[in-house]
């Protein structure tokens, strides 16, 4: 079952007190230990958001963060936190790690007071942010999606979009009902420099060097598993047996 994390935290969310083991310890926290913080890892494009979302159905005790909609929801609403950030943004630089985590547990940690358990997708993405992290957070599960890069190529190149409304369309499965353009308004479609196949290349290649490391690091405290496949509805019944057998759901 999914419990609350024993964690105290002041008004500040940049001083939060762990009272509970880190991953540190190098162990996997007990079955019956009162936290649940889960991280999704994977390449762009390679089915997070599919899987959170039959994982957020299955275990409705948990909750998702994206730190990217946390950080665009932030900055929109002009926070303290999301002030400091643009700030960074601004400026061309990356927001700092202790930022992004200060993000992070602003919005955990009143789910986790509240015995809701969290699944976050999005951070840490590298070694020096996942033991940032370690500090703050215990993280006791980890699931890592191994999709291969030429599925993710073709997934993503396959996407055209209407640029004055958004919608999104996929030659494999969402095509427009004339090809090459929008179903509703007739206007041409085109697609983003960022899903052509180079570009989806180099920011997958981007992805292996800096984030795998993180498979090691999670591998080593016992609390992470990899599931290959190409397809999410394949992958999953995979995930939910693990989830169950780890969390005793």
């Amino acid at each position: 079952m999914f419990c609350i994390a024993k964690i105290r935290v002041s008004r500040a969310p940049r001083h939060v007190v762990r009272t509970y083991m880190s991953t540190l310890s190098h162990q996997a926290a007990p079955y019956d230990d009162e936290c649940r913080f889960m991280l999704i890892l994977g390449k762009p494009g390679g089915g997070k958001g599919t899987i959170s979302q039959k994982i957020l159905e299955d275990f409705p005790r948990l909750h998702h963060l994206s730190t990217g909609d946390l950080l665009r929801q932030h900055v929109r609403e002009a926070t303290e936190l999301g002030r400091e950030a643009k700030a960074y943004m601004d400026a061309g630089k990356l927001v700092p790690d202790n930022l992004m985590i200060d993000l992070v547990m602003d919005d955990a940690t009143p789910i986790l007071e509240d015995g809701g358990s969290l699944l976050l997708d999005g951070f840490p993405r590298t070694l020096c942010q996942a033991e940032a992290l370690d500090q703050v957070v215990n993280i006791d599960v980890v699931i890592d999606l191994d999709i291969p890069t030429e599925t993710i190529v073709s997934r993503i190149s396959d996407r055209w979009i209407h640029p004055a409304s958004g919608r999104i369309y996929s030659y494999s499965y969402k095509p427009p009902k004339v090809t090459g353009f929008d179903d509703e308004t007739g206007e041409p479609l085109t697609q983003r420099d960022d899903d052509k196949p180079s570009c989806v290349r180099n920011r997958l290649a981007s992805y292996d060097k800096v984030t795998a490391p993180l498979v090691d690091y999670y591998k080593e405290r016992g609390v992470l598993e990899t599931f290959h496949g190409t397809m999410s509805d394949v992958i999953y019944p995979e995930v939910k047996h693990w989830l169950e057998e780890r969390t005793g759901a």
